[in-house]
């Protein structure tokens, strides 16, 4: 499909596999390429269910390729935040078919963003999760509007604002991934998932999975555009800008209070 991302179909499975070296970090580029490849496979008759996986060794997403924020404008990075935050929901909440995410390794920021699109989300024990942006000076602000309604107000405040680093036990008492399985039969248990779904009414899937969404999803939407100004806010503050640089320069940040 795309340099980035290798997409196949196997009975009745669409799989998408993203392998952006190192890090599967998201640029413009690579999100309209997740955008396309997912839209392709929500068109693909062949496809009655959706599984999206890493290809790179203990890495699921690192999040945002930090040069699309470095020294730009408000206006640059909402260009990025419309893909993420607008696109990606658009496209998810109109794919028609089950999408499963499938994680063997670190997902961090965004990366936990295109997790969450997904209906259904499994992980190994080799699995990590996280909100850094607070210590990059940025704002985790997607995740301000669903992740208090997936684990509660206070639990959700520790993990967006501590920025730390937690495993799949952890996600899995939180209700943040459906399943844990080991690392060795993930894509086993995922395939397994996406048979079962397939071999459904597909007609009841897509009406069911319509009306789940709009049930659940709609709060998130609203939420949209208080997000985009929040992150853009807090980017282009000298602050932000600090963490980044500390981040790509291995240092610590110097903040401005």
């Amino acid at each position: 499909m795309d340099k980035f991302i290798e997409y196949k179909v196997t009975d009745h499975i669409g799989w998408i596999t993203l392998k952006r070296y190192p890090s599967n970090a998201f640029s413009i580029e690579f999100l309209d390429d997740i955008l396309n490849t997912l839209k392709t496979a929500s068109k693909d008759k062949e496809v009655r269910a959706i599984i999206l996986e890493s290809d790179i060794n203990k890495i699921f997403s690192a999040g945002l390729d930090l040069n699309l924020l470095v020294n730009k404008s408000g206006l640059e990075i909402r260009e990025f935040l419309k893909r993420l935050y607008i696109d990606l929901w658009d496209v998810q909440y109109n794919m028609g078919k089950p999408t499963i995410a499938s994680i063997n390794g670190a997902a961090r920021g965004g990366g936990m963003t295109l997790a969450i699109s997904c209906d259904i989300i499994i992980a190994s024990e080799k699995a990590s999760f996280g909100y850094p942006e607070i210590n990059l000076g940025l704002l985790p602000a997607i995740h301000f509007t669903h992740l208090p309604r997936i684990i509660g107000r206070y639990k959700a405040f520790d993990l967006l604002f501590s920025g730390r680093k937690f495993y799949s036990d952890e996600a899995l008492m939180l209700g943040l991934i459906s399943r844990k399985v080991l690392s060795t039969k993930i894509r086993e248990k995922a395939t397994e998932i996406a048979i079962d779904l397939s071999k459904k009414s597909s007609t009841s899937i897509s009406l069911g999975r319509a009306a789940f969404l709009r049930t659940n999803d709609l709060d998130y939407r609203r939420g949209v555009a208080n997000a985009v100004e929040d992150f853009c806010n807090a980017a282009t503050t000298p602050d932000a800008q600090e963490g980044l640089k500390a981040f790509i320069e291995k240092r610590e940040p110097y903040w401005n209070n």
